[in-house]
């Protein structure tokens, strides 16, 4: 086990794959030897040569291109999108190509071993072009995975599972926990299992579910609550797509209540699906209206970013008018 922060850990799962699979290709802006610009990937170019870690022209919807056709062709590429509020112009390229691959082909071809990752979330003061969380546009795309890690050991299990895994794969990774969430983390190669929640923490009263970076601000609005006397059950949903009902599910078949909070918008964010689906599932266990803490339906702001960021006063209250309706 080291000692690692985020940004390590993502590093660390890069060097292990290329390592271990001489297919496995890293490649986006800035990524060779500046090391991106978090420095996700430095030294890898140094380590395996520019055949395997290269960086490549401004062009999102060209990065996206041509990993479906490296992945086409049985390669292993890990494309890196600066950051996620620049992966709208390869959209078509993820939804239309990569989602739908090997569905087209009745499965003759298929770029499964595609990974595609990007920081992505708010609380680095980046305004509005640095800020987005997108999670829901691709949520609504079968075909794909969605995942996001919310500490260094995730990061690296959950990123060594979507590169060997056998689906096009999106992974988020919040930037604002790259350098503050440090941890243990194996040395070897491991893997976290995708399309399964983790329980952190079990409870009677209320269940308060997120991912990525609002798991640090749901811990803090649940030792609020606690000190109040309210039993919380945390999960950690981990993959948006496929999500894990049953695991959320069961829960609030236990605590009759929920709370999911995330960091996009609330109109078309991914907690009013996982709300749709819980009230569908668990309609005559609930206690309380399924709470949404979320960003506002506004552009993100720069000056006003805490104010537009779900906090963990905002969850405590949610999680309070829960358990007291």
């Amino acid at each position: 086990m080291t000692q690692m922060n985020m940004l390590q850990a993502i590093n660390n799962a890069l060097n292990t794959a290329m390592a271990a699979n001489e297919r496995v290709l890293c490649f986006g802006e800035d990524v060779g030897v500046f090391g991106g610009v978090f420095r996700a990937t430095s030294n890898l170019q140094q380590k395996y040569g520019k055949d395997r870690c290269f960086n490549t022209p401004l062009v999102e919807q060209g990065i996206i291109g041509f990993a479906n056709g490296l992945a086409a062709q049985g390669s292993v590429p890990v494309a890196e999108i600066q950051f996620a509020d620049y992966i709208f112009p390869a959209f078509d390229q993820i939804v239309n190509e990569s989602a739908k691959f090997r569905y087209r082909s009745g499965n003759l071809f298929n770029v499964g071993g595609l990974t595609i990752r990007a920081p992505y979330g708010g609380g680095i003061a980046g305004g509005l072009y640095h800020s987005q969380s997108p999670e829901a546009y691709f949520a609504h795309t079968p075909g794909l995975k969605v995942v996001v890690p919310r500490n260094p050991h995730q990061a690296k299990g959950l990123l060594l599972a979507a590169i060997h895994d056998q689906n096009p794969t999106l992974f988020f990774e919040p930037k604002r926990l790259y350098r503050a969430s440090v941890g243990e983390v194996p040395d070897e190669d491991y893997r976290l299992p995708l399309g399964e929640a983790e329980v952190l923490k079990e409870g009677t009263d209320v269940t308060v579910l997120g991912w990525g970076a609002q798991m640090e601000v749901i811990e803090h609005a649940v030792e609020m609550a606690e000190k109040e006397g309210i039993s919380c059950e945390v999960i950690d949903l981990r993959t948006i797509l496929p999500w894990d009902v049953e695991t959320v599910a069961n829960s609030v078949f236990k605590t009759g209540r929920l709370v999911v909070t995330h960091e996009a918008p609330l109109t078309g964010g991914f907690a009013g699906e996982i709300a749709a689906t819980i009230q569908e599932r668990c309609f005559l266990y609930l206690e309380s209206p399924i709470a949404r803490v979320t960003g506002m339906d506004t552009p993100f702001p720069l000056v006003l970013e805490k104010e537009h960021l779900p906090n963990h006063l905002k969850v405590y209250e949610a999680i309070r008018s829960s358990v007291e309706f």
